[in-house]
């Protein structure tokens, strides 16, 4: 059984957290003890509790497994920014380490794990290094989300290329309608059939009140070898 998964997006904004959840309510609905990972989240307010990501809690809310908002996300920053800038500004840094050591900790307590990254595949964790040397490192398999828009069959290929190049299996990806009057819908989704590796796990149509929905049956989970 492969025990985690890297799931990236084609950018920031394409619907990542939408699609870690429908793929952890897909493993909820199919009783497998899967653990959502957030290891890095920009964009936090301050609570009773300290900072929250609302991505993170929206993980570990679907999560089949019970984890506290520290096992979910331990690098959370304020400032909605890349967090190489967000962990200058509070001055931090971004220790692979701590992402490692946290990965471990969630493969123990669960039967597989769905790490979210942020932003893009090359998003820089500090001036000179990008989350997908950490990535490599833990030679992770890789979903992608490509939101649904103009402009996405390129970066969709150009991400795929990158994470080909840098060693990586594209296992399977996730079609995210993120506009919902994008012209040739069909044509860019065939399109993204004919020329991305790994499998569409599925297609998440735009809706009103996203984050609330129960989002299981837009993913086919048994198209992902667990």
């Amino acid at each position: 059984m492969t025990n985690a998964f890297f799931l990236t997006g084609t950018d920031t904004e394409v619907g990542k957290t939408v699609s870690s959840r429908a793929i952890l309510q897909a493993a909820s609905q199919r009783n497998i003890q899967m653990a959502g990972y957030k290891p890095i989240a920009s964009g936090s307010e301050e609570t009773a509790e300290g900072l929250r990501n609302s991505d993170a809690l929206y993980i570990q809310e679907a999560s089949p497994v019970e984890l506290t908002y520290q096992e979910v996300n331990p690098y959370t920053f304020k400032e909605p920014v890349s967090p190489h800038l967000a962990a200058e500004r509070e001055g931090k840094t971004i220790d692979f380490d701590v992402l490692s050591q946290g990965l471990a900790h969630l493969k123990a307590k669960s039967d597989v794990v769905l790490v979210e990254g942020a932003g893009g595949w090359r998003v820089p964790v500090t001036r000179t290094d990008f989350l997908s040397t950490w990535v490599k490192r833990e030679k992770l398999p890789v979903i992608l989300v490509v939101g649904i828009k103009l402009g996405c069959l390129s970066h969709a290929m150009l991400t795929a290329e990158a994470i080909e190049a840098d060693g990586l299996e594209l296992v399977g990806w996730v079609a995210n309608r993120v506009n919902p009057g994008v012209e040739n819908y069909a044509e860019m989704i065939k399109m993204l059939e004919l020329n991305l590796p790994g499998v569409k796990l599925g297609e998440i149509p735009y809706m009103p009140g996203i984050n609330k929905r129960d989002l299981s049956s837009y993913i086919q989970l048994e198209k992902l070898v667990l």
